[in-house]
């Protein structure tokens, strides 16, 4: 399971994306593609610092649940299809094996139970919302930053 919060402007960047297509220029699907991931990069760090956030009893370590978060999080373009977007995302996919539908389960969209190390008994773990409240509180700006992408690409497609 992936979290991820995807910021469009209602059909603006599928139409830019068909029409870039269109023209075949390179260049300007490159700095398109380039311009979409930096409006939405600075909320990467603040989905990272809310996962380094979440209570825990043992320290922050690059081997645990945290760390694996922090490493799955990342920003997606997509200027293709009827699914064109920018999504920043923890990615349920880049995380070790045993621990691949975490991303979900830590934000509290789904159960998560587990068994207490050397002990015959299972615990519900609390979820600890890491993502959607960052998101959702910086994601004005980053509809801002897409927005004046998309100005400035269409300024230049005409």
């Amino acid at each position: 399971m992936t979290s991820s919060i995807f910021v469009r402007d209602s059909g603006d960047l599928r139409r830019i994306s068909r029409e870039l297509r269109a023209m075949d220029d390179k260049k300007l699907k490159a700095k398109f593609r380039r311009e979409l991931r930096k409006a939405a990069q600075p909320l990467v760090p603040k989905v990272r610092q809310s996962i380094r956030n979440i209570p825990s009893q043992q320290a922050y370590s690059p081997d645990g649940l945290r760390a694996a978060l922090s490493r799955a999080t990342r920003v997606e373009v997509k200027t293709t299809g009827r699914e064109a977007g920018v999504a920043i995302r923890v990615d349920g996919r880049k995380m070790p094996a045993h621990m691949k539908s975490l991303p979900s389960m830590v934000e509290g969209k789904k159960r998560w139970r587990h068994p207490v190390f050397g002990h015959d008994v299972w615990v519900d773990q609390p979820k600890q919302p890491y993502f959607y409240n960052v998101v959702r509180s910086a994601g004005v700006q980053a509809r801002r930053a897409v927005n004046r992408v998309l100005d400035d690409i269409s300024r230049e497609i005409s």
